[in-house]
C-alpha cells in the first residue's frame, strides 16, 4: 500500500462513536447472493452499509459535503431537502433528490448496489443554474465503522494504478471509496477533531490533508473533481484484503451505471416474477386486489423481506437493517435489529409463503435445523452464523420452527431434508423447560403468558401431527396431552377475575402472571403478583400489579384456533385491549404493546436511553385486524391503517408517535418515531393480513388444533402434571395426575397417608421425559404423598413429596 504521505492527523481517537438514525427512508441490495452488500438511506444519505453478511454494518454514513469556498457549506443530510423514490415499481433502487433550501441548486443521485461485486454504487449530478453550480466544490465524507464500530479504525489514502483513493481498515476488513472522477484532495482524520467536516465548516475550504488516522473514530473526505463531467459514479467496495476491495470498487466502476443499474433492475425483476408465479395459480389471485394502495406496500413488503435474508448464510433474515435509536447509542454494545429472532425470522417468511413464495422458507427452515442447540432450544436471538447474542428463554420461540414445518407441510411444499430431529427436539424442549418462560415476546418478563402459551400449544399439536405421520402414536399422544395440559390451564393462569380496567369487565387476559422460572413451586394465581417494567423514567414507579397490565398477546390463542373470536373472555379482553392500549391517529387506529410500556419515545420526543415511553407499534393494528376477521367484523380499516402508516417508500415503522404533533422534534401523530424502520414483522403481518382477507380464514388459523380444542374435545386429557421445576400442590378428582422427570425412576406412592404403597416404573420417552400416570379417583380425599428411585444410580430421592386433592 501506498500511502500518499506521512502526514497524520491530529486529535486521536475522535469523538464517542455513534451509529445513525433507525428510521430508514430505503433499504437495498442486489438480489444475487455474488453482491455480499446492503444499504441503507435516511434523510437523503446513504447509511449503515452492510457486509459481508446482512448482519455486520460496516460504515455509519456516506454523504456528500457541498460548499461555494467563500459563503456557505451545506451537509446533505443536515442542511439540503430530501426526498427518495423509487427507481421502478418493483425492487430497491432509489432516487434521491437533494435540494438546496434557496433553490439554487440540487444533487440528484440513483442508489443500488452492483449486481455481482460487494459495492454500494451512487450515480451523481448535480442540477442548477451553471453559472451557480459550477462553482461549487464537492466532497465525499465516508464514516467507517469497520467490524460493527467506529472505534479502532485505521484510515489512509492511497495510490493504486494511478489513481488517488481513500481506504480503511480494521480486524481484516477493508473498505474503498472512489469515483469515476479524480480526487483532487484526500484526507483521512478523527472525527470532531480533524476530519473533513470540522475542516470545511471553519471556513468553507479543505485545509487539512492528512493521509493517516489510527485506531479511531474516522471520517474520510475527498474533494471530487465533478467539473470535469457533468455527472459521475462514487463507489464504496468491500473485501477481506486492501487488493480484494480496491480491485472490486475499479471492477465495478469501470462498467456503465446505465448497463449496471439494468442488470440490479432484471435481477430483481425475475425474483419477484418467480415469487409470484404461485399466486398465478386459481386458488391464489394477486393479494393487491384486496389492497388499497393498488399493490405498492404489499409488492414492496415482498422485496424487503427477500432483501433482509443472509448470501452467505442461505435461510437466515434479520428483524431489520436498522440500529434503534442508533444516533443515542454507544457502538460499543454492537447489537441492533440486525439479528436473528426465530420469532421475526419465521413471521417474515410465513409472510412470504402467504404471497406465494415458498424457497426462502424451506431454506431457513433448513437453517433453523443447523441453529438450533443440542437441548432442542433456540437461543434468543443470534448472528446469522448462529453464535448467540442474548442468552434469554424464549419458549414462544422455540415453538415457532415447528409451526413453521407445519405451514410448508400444508403447503404442499417438498423437503427432501429430514425435519424431524428438529420437531421432536424442539417439542421436547418445550415439555421440559415449560409452562413458564422465562421471557414472552416482548423479552421482558418471566411467567405465564397467553401469547407463548398460544404459540407453545400450537407447536406441540403439530409437531404431534408429524410424529403420528410416522407411525409413532406412543409419541403423538404424550405431545399432544402435554398441550392438552397447558391448553386446560390458560384461563387460570392468565386470566385476571379481579380486573379494574374497565368498569364491569372483572375477567380478562393479562400481559403474564409472573413467576422466576427457578422457583419449583410458583405461583400460579393471576390475580397476585407484581410485575416489573424496566424503561421507566427516572423517578417512575417500575413494579405493578400483574393483574393490571395487559397486552393483546391473547389475540393469538383465536389466531391459531384455540379459542374462538366469541368466546366470552376474549370478548371482554378485547374490551380491554381497545380501552387501554387503543391509539387513533389521523391515519387508523394503532395499539401500544401493554400499558406502563417504557421501550419508546421519551415525553418530549427525544430518542431512547434506557428509559422512555412505549409508542403505537403498527404490526399491533393487523394483529387487530386479524381477530376482526375471525370475528367476522371489518377488516378494511386495518388493512387501510396499516398502508398509510408506511412511509413514501413503502417502509413500515416499528412504532409511530402516538400524541399530540412535536413539529420542534419532528414528531407527528401516526408517524414514526426513531426505533426502527422498517421492521420485517411488520411487513409479513400486513401481507398475512391480505391474504387472510383473500382467503377469508386467518392465514395462521391451523385446523387440526382447532378440531381439537374448539368442537366436543373428546381427544382431550384431564391431566395436571407435577415435575421438578413445577411442584404442584393440589390436584382435583377424577384428574389424572402425571409425574414428570428427566430421567428413569421407579416411582413410590401412596394415596391413603402410606398405609399401603405401590411402585410404579416410569415410561420413557422419546423426548428426554420420563414419567407415571395416576388416575385420581372421585372419592380420594388423602393425600397423594410420592418419592423417586433413580433406576440409574440405584438411588432413592432421599424427600417425600406430597400433592393434595380437590
Amino acid at each position: 500500500m501506498k500511502i500518499l504521505s506521512q502526514a497524520q492527523a491530529f486529535g486521536a481517537p475522535g469523538i464517542e462513536p455513534r451509529w445513525t438514525h433507525a428510521n430508514k427512508d430505503a433499504v437495498g441490495t442486489a438480489y444475487s447472493t455474488s453482491s455480499r452488500v446492503w444499504f441503507t438511506i435516511w434523510n437523503g444519505v446513504v447509511t449503515e452499509v452492510y457486509h459481508p453478511t446482512v448482519d455486520r454494518p460496516q460504515i455509519r454514513d456516506l454523504q456528500y459535503l457541498i460548499s461555494d469556498g467563500k459563503s456557505f457549506f451545506h451537509e446533505e443530510k443536515r442542511h439540503l431537502e430530501s426526498k427518495v423514490e423509487h427507481l421502478w415499481t418493483y425492487g430497491l433502487g432509489y432516487r434521491i433528490t437533494n435540494s438546496d433550501p434557496q433553490g439554487r441548486y440540487a444533487v440528484i443521485k440513483e442508489v443500488i448496489a452492483d449486481p455481482h461485486l460487494s459495492c454500494i454504487l451512487q450515480h451523481t449530478k448535480l442540477a442548477g443554474e451553471w453559472d451557480f453550480i459550477s462553482q461549487l466544490h464537492l466532497y465525499a465524507l465516508c464514516a467507517p465503522h469497520l467490524e460493527v464500530s467506529g472505534r479502532g479504525n485505521n484510515g489512509y489514502a492511497v495510490e493504486v494504478a494511478g489513481k488517488n483513493i481513500l481506504v480503511a481498515e480494521k480486524g481484516g476488513t477493508w473498505l474503498a471509496l472512489g469515483a469515476t472522477v479524480p480526487f483532487t484532495r484526500l484526507s483521512c482524520g478523527y472525527v470532531g477533531q480533524s476530519d473533513g467536516w470540522t475542516d470545511l465548516a471553519d471556513d468553507f475550504h479543505m485545509d487539512w490533508e492528512f493521509d493517516s488516522a489510527e485506531d479511531g473514530n474516522l471520517a474520510l473526505t475527498g474533494k471530487l473533481d465533478w467539473n470535469i463531467s457533468d455527472e459521475f459514479i462514487l463507489g464504496l467496495a468491500f473485501g477481506t484484503t486492501l487488493h480484494n476491495a480496491i480491485s472490486t470498487l475499479f471492477q465495478s466502476l469501470n462498467l456503465p451505471f446505465s448497463e449496471q443499474k439494468q442488470q440490479y433492475k432484471e435481477q430483481w425483476k425475475r425474483c419477484l416474477t418467480t415469487s409470484r408465479s404461485a399466486s398465478t395459480r386459481s386458488d391464489i389471485k394477486p393479494l393487491e386486489n384486496v389492497s388499497y394502495d393498488q399493490g405498492k406496500l404489499y409488492h414492496n413488503s415482498v422485496s424487503l423481506l427477500l432483501a433482509h435474508e443472509d448470501k452467505t448464510y442461505p435461510g437466515a433474515l434479520i428483524a431489520s437493517m436498522a440500529i434503534p435509536w442508533g444516533e443515542a447509542k454507544d457502538d460499543q454494545d454492537q447489537g441492533g435489529y440486525h439479528l436473528v429472532w426465530t420469532r421475526d425470522m419465521v413471521s417474515s417468511v410465513a409472510g412470504l409463503v402467504a404471497a406465494g413464495e415458498t424457497d426462502t422458507a424451506v431454506r431457513s427452515l433448513i437453517y433453523l435445523a443447523t441453529s438450533q442447540q443440542e437441548d432442542g432450544g433456540f437461543a434468543q436471538n443470534f448472528w446469522v452464523d448462529g453464535e448467540p447474542y442474548w442468552k434469554g428463554i424464549q419458549l414462544d420461540e422455540v415453538a415457532f420452527p415447528i409451526l413453521l414445518a407445519w405451514l410448508l407441510h400444508q403447503e404442499n411444499v417438498p423437503l427432501n431434508f429430514d425435519i424431524y430431529p428438529m420437531i421432536l427436539r424442539a417439542a421436547g424442549y418445550l415439555i421440559r423447560h415449560g409452562p413458564a418462560t422465562q421471557q414472552e415476546r416482548w423479552e421482558e418478563c418471566s411467567g405465564y403468558s397467553p401469547s407463548t402459551l398460544a404459540a407453545n400449544i400450537a407447536g406441540l399439536i403439530c409437531a404431534a401431527q408429524f410424529v403420528r405421520e410416522t407411525g409413532d402414536e406412543a409419541t403423538a399422544q404424550f405431545i399432544e396431552e402435554y398441550a392438552d395440559f397447558l391448553e386446560s390451564h390458560i384461563e387460570d393462569w392468565t386470566v385476571t377475575t379481579e380486573g379494574t380496567l374497565v368498569p364491569g369487565i372483572k375477567r380478562h387476559y393479562i400481559r403474564i402472571t409472573p413467576t422466576d422460572i427457578n422457583n419449583p413451586q410458583p405461583n400460579e394465581n393471576p390475580n397476585q403478583g407484581t410485575i416489573f417494567i424496566a424503561s421507566q423514567p427516572p423517578g417512575e414507579p417500575t413494579e405493578f400489579p400483574a393483574k393490571e397490565i395487559v397486552d393483546g398477546g391473547f389475540l393469538q390463542l383465536v389466531r391459531y384456533g384455540i379459542r374462538k373470536p366469541n368466546d366470552p373472555i376474549i370478548v371482554d379482553s378485547v374490551k380491554v385491549l381497545d380501552a387501554v392500549l387503543k391509539v387513533d391517529t389521523p391515519v387508523g387506529p394503532c395499539w401500544h404493546r401493554y400499558n406502563h410500556d417504557g421501550y419508546g419515545q421519551q415525553e418530549n420526543g427525544d430518542p431512547y436511553v434506557g428509559w422512555g415511553k412505549g409508542r403505537a407499534w403498527p404490526l399491533l393494528t393487523g394483529e387487530r385486524g386479524h381477530y376482526e376477521l375471525a370475528a367476522g367484523g371489518d377488516v378494511k380499516t386495518y388493512i387501510k391503517a396499516m398502508e398509510r402508516f408506511a412511509s413514501d417508500t413503502c417502509l413500515l415503522p416499528e412504532q409511530v408517535w402516538d400524541e399530540a404533533d412535536k413539529p420542534d422534534v419532528h414528531m407527528y401523530l401516526g408517524k414514526p418515531t426513531g426505533s426502527a424502520m422498517p421492521l420485517m414483522w411488520a411487513h409479513a403481518e400486513y401481507i398475512k393480513l391480505l391474504r387472510s382477507t383473500h382467503n377469508g380464514q386467518v392465514f395462521d388459523f391451523i385446523p387440526e388444533v382447532a378440531n381439537r380444542y374448539l368442537g366436543e374435545r373428546k381427544p382431550c386429557k384431564s391431566l395436571e402434571i407435577w415435575k421438578f421445576n413445577r411442584q404442584i400442590k393440589q390436584v382435583k378428582k377424577d384428574q389424572t395426575l402425571r409425574i414428570q422427570a428427566l430421567e428413569s425412576f421407579q416411582l413410590h406412592w401412596s394415596d391413603d397417608n402410606w398405609q399401603t404403597t405401590q411402585d410404579t416404573p416410569s415410561t420413557a420417552t422419546k423426548l428426554g421425559v420420563n414419567f407415571v400416570d395416576i388416575s385420581v379417583s372421585d372419592n380420594q380425599k388423602k393425600l397423594i404423598s410420592f418419592t423417586f428411585l433413580w433406576i440409574d444410580s440405584n438411588k432413592w430421592e432421599e424427600r417425600n413429596y406430597t400433592v393434595a386433592v380437590s
